[in-house]
């Protein structure tokens, strides 16, 4: 196995270990001695993962009311939940249908309508005889089990709960009858539980994609990337694309950065610090921000870091920025450790969180979401929505990861008690005494020379 030094592949270190040579690191890349999985490895890895996600799979239907779920994958029109129900394989059937079924005493039963079936998919769901119609199978499963409710990618306010096309729905009025019809539900809470599952073996390999996120932005807001009076916001976004490239992982969303500087104009849309245009060149003293987030393994990451770049003669950051940091770093402690604990609705650790930051005098604003299966996760969003939302309470869930987004603003006496923002973005995870960062908090800005 041919060994890679992290200069090159800085990734996913607790997948496979490195059997020859030593990784060397240099000072502002991962510390992990790394390889990419193989397209079969990883799915052999997820194929695990799904193994024991399937696994809780029962339980959920059951609290959740439903008696059967299909999950229907369409040729040219994937559907976001199939990696993750399925063998994270590609389909090109003109239309793959998946059904579980709670059968009872049985438990639970799992069938593939996928045309023909391969052995990857054998492995994790029954298969029927070659020549069989899927629309004689799934009446035979409704007829036999006769499920209450049969739950689909329908009703859903998120597109990964309202996926299934009006031709497949459709097609299973067709197979079905009417009667079942009248038991059609949206299986929107289910999928919510059973995506903002995290498994233990989950754990690792998203602590390691989070080190290789903040590998890239510590490099991206350097000295490596950076030249003052020279670089624009573009040559970073664009240096961004290539490390993953690199990297060999993807995105889920467009690297954005921001610029913030003595003078500049309020540069504020809609409560948010609006991203820069990507000729802006980079100065000396200006505050620096960039959203960025990784992709592998069906794991995302969410990412927002800062760094100052230091004028002529200045050795550190002006007091005033410092006090910045430190307000939104209050704002992360209040949230994060005293407000949030498994079983809280976000709508009371977001008004508890809230309610700190106004005795404390800082303006602050949080707008923290789920994070795992995708970027913008499903789950309990513990923001400035949650509290005004008619829905029912949604209760933190111990184990989810969670994107804690949020920022202050700061008059900075060094810039004339100009209003700064100060943004920070990390993925955490939940335990019985609140959130934990998968990798320590900025406690200081990024230094550009």
């Amino acid at each position: 196995m041919k060994c890679w030094s992290v200069a090159t592949l800085p990734i996913l270190g607790c997948l496979v270990a490195c059997a020859t040579a030593p990784v060397r690191d240099t000072p502002q890349q991962a510390s992990t001695a790394a390889l990419v999985q193989p397209p079969s490895r990883e799915v052999a890895l997820r194929g695990g993962w799904l193994k024991d996600r399937h696994a809780l799979l029962l339980d959920m239907m059951r609290r959740h009311g439903v008696g059967m779920w299909v999950v229907i994958n369409e040729e040219f029109h994937d559907d976001p939940l199939t990696g993750w129900i399925a063998p994270p394989l590609p389909y090109v059937g003109n239309r793959d249908v998946f059904v579980f079924v709670d059968a009872g005493d049985e438990g639970l039963k799992k069938v593939a309508l996928t045309g023909y079936a391969t052995e990857a998919v054998t492995r994790f769901f029954e298969a029927p005889a070659e020549g069989r119609k899927p629309e004689e199978v799934l009446a035979e499963l409704e007829a036999r089990y006769h499920p209450r409710a049969i739950a689909l990618g329908i009703g859903g306010k998120r597109g990964v709960t309202r996926s299934l096309t009006h031709d497949s729905y459709r097609w299973l009025v067709e197979a079905l009858g009417p009667q079942a019809e009248a038991r059609f539900v949206s299986a929107a809470p289910l999928i919510e539980e059973y995506l903002d599952t995290r498994l233990p073996g989950e754990f690792a390999p998203y602590r390691d994609l989070v080190v290789l996120t903040e590998s890239l932005v510590k490099r991206a807001l350097s000295n490596e990337v950076v030249v003052p009076g020279k670089t624009t916001v573009g040559d970073v976004r664009r240096w961004l694309y290539d490390a993953l490239w690199e990297a060999r992982v993807t995105t889920w969303f467009q690297p954005d950065m921001r610029v913030q500087r003595q003078g500049m104009k309020d540069g504020f849309s809609r409560g948010f610090l609006a991203v820069a245009d990507e000729a802006i060149v980079i100065q000396r003293g200006d505050l620096l921000h960039v959203d960025f987030g990784v992709t592998s393994l069906g794991l995302s990451t969410d990412w927002q870091k800062m760094a100052y770049v230091l004028r002529d003669g200045e050795k550190d950051v002006p007091e005033g920025l410092k006090r910045a940091l430190a307000n939104t770093q209050a704002l992360q402690d209040a949230m994060m450790l005293r407000a949030s604990r498994p079983g809280r609705s976000s709508a009371d650790v977001y008004d508890a969180t809230m309610a700190e930051m106004k005795e404390k005098g800082i303006e602050a604003k949080v707008y923290s979401h789920p994070l795992g299966a995708q970027g913008h996760g499903l789950g309990a969003s513990i923001d400035f929505r949650a509290a005004s939302r008619k829905d029912a309470p949604r209760l933190l869930r111990k184990g989810s990861y969670l994107a804690v987004e949020l920022n202050t603003v700061t008059p900075v006496p060094e810039w004339d008690g100009q209003r700064v923002a100060v943004m920070q973005e990390d993925p955490a995870y939940l335990t019985d005494e609140g959130w934990k960062f998968f990798v320590p908090r900025q406690d200081a800005f990024y230094l550009i020379h």
